[in-house]
C-alpha cells in the first residue's frame, strides 16, 4: 500500500502528519523575515470588527495562517476530499475553523453556513480555484457569496525567497526554512446585487493574479503562470 493510501486510512497517521505540517509552518515563519505589503487594508476591517471574504489561490495555502491576525475568527471552505480533510486538521492547530463543501457542486449547506458566519460578523476564507483547478482561475460560485452577503472580497498572496514548486495542478509552493518572504494584500472588491457575475469573476481573477505576481517579484522568484481558462470563462 502506498504512503498516501496509508495516511488516508489511518487516523493516527493523518493526525501526526497535520501536526508536523503545523510545526513546519511555525518554523518557516519564525526562521525568516516576512514583509507585509498593504497590511493596512485587512487591519482596517479587523480593527472595526467588519467581516470580509479572504481570497487566495490553492497553491498558496501553506502560509495563509500566518497572514491572519491572531484572535480574529475565520472559517475556511475546504473540499470533502482527502486533501481537504488534511487541510482542515492542519489549520485547526492555528485556531481556524473549516466548513466542508463546495460553492459549485452540492454546496447548498456550505453556502448557507458561510453566509450565516458572514452575517454574524465572522470572516471566511476561500480558494476560488480549489479543490482541483484550473490553477489560478476563479469560480463564479465564489462571487455569489459576496453578492448575497454584501461583504467585500480581499485577495492576498504570499511568496518565498527560496521555495520548492510541486508538480501538482496548483504548483503548490513550499518555502524553505530561513528563507522568509512576503505577503501581499489587494484592494477590497465589492459585489452588489446588480453586478454582472462573470464580469466580477474575471475582475477578481485578474486582481488575484496581480497580487500573486507582485509577491513573486518582490521575493525575487519567477511568477507562476495561470492555467489556460476553461472554455466557458475564456475572454
Amino acid at each position: 500500500m502506498g504512503l498516501a493510501k496509508q495516511i488516508g486510512k489511518s487516523e493516527t497517521l493523518r493526525g501526526t502528519l497535520c501536526w508536523l505540517v503545523s510545526l513546519y509552518i511555525r518554523l518557516l515563519y519564525a526562521s525568516g523575515s516576512w514583509q507585509v505589503v498593504r497590511g493596512d487594508i485587512p487591519a482596517a476591517f479587523w480593527d472595526q470588527g467588519k467581516p470580509f471574504i479572504l481570497s487566495f489561490w490553492h497553491g498558496r495555502i501553506l502560509m495563509m495562517m500566518k497572514c491572519w491576525r491572531p484572535g480574529v475568527p475565520i472559517s475556511m471552505l475546504i473540499s470533502q476530499h482527502r486533501d481537504g480533510l488534511l487541510i482542515a486538521r492542519t489549520v485547526a492547530h492555528f485556531g481556524i475553523k473549516t466548513v466542508a463543501g463546495s460553492t459549485t457542486r452540492g454546496g447548498g449547506n456550505a453556502l448557507r453556513g458561510l453566509l450565516k458566519m458572514l452575517k454574524g460578523g465572522e470572516c471566511i476564507g476561500i480558494t476560488p480555484d480549489g479543490p482541483k483547478g484550473p490553477r489560478m482561475r476563479a469560480s463564479a460560485g465564489f462571487i455569489n457569496i459576496a453578492r448575497l452577503s454584501g461583504c467585500p472580497i480581499i485577495p492576498v498572496a504570499y511568496s518565498a525567497r527560496r521555495r520548492k514548486l510541486l508538480g501538482s495542478w496548483d504548483r503548490f509552493v513550499i518555502p524553505w526554512p530561513f528563507s522568509g518572504g512576503v505577503f501581499v494584500w489587494g484592494e477590497p472588491m465589492h459585489v452588489t446585487a446588480d453586478s454582472d457575475i462573470e464580469e466580477c469573476r474575471r475582475l477578481l481573477e485578474d486582481r488575484m493574479i496581480a497580487v500573486t505576481d507582485e509577491a513573486d517579484h518582490l521575493a525575487g522568484v519567477e511568477p507562476v503562470a495561470p492555467a489556460d481558462p476553461l472554455p466557458e470563462t475564456a475572454p
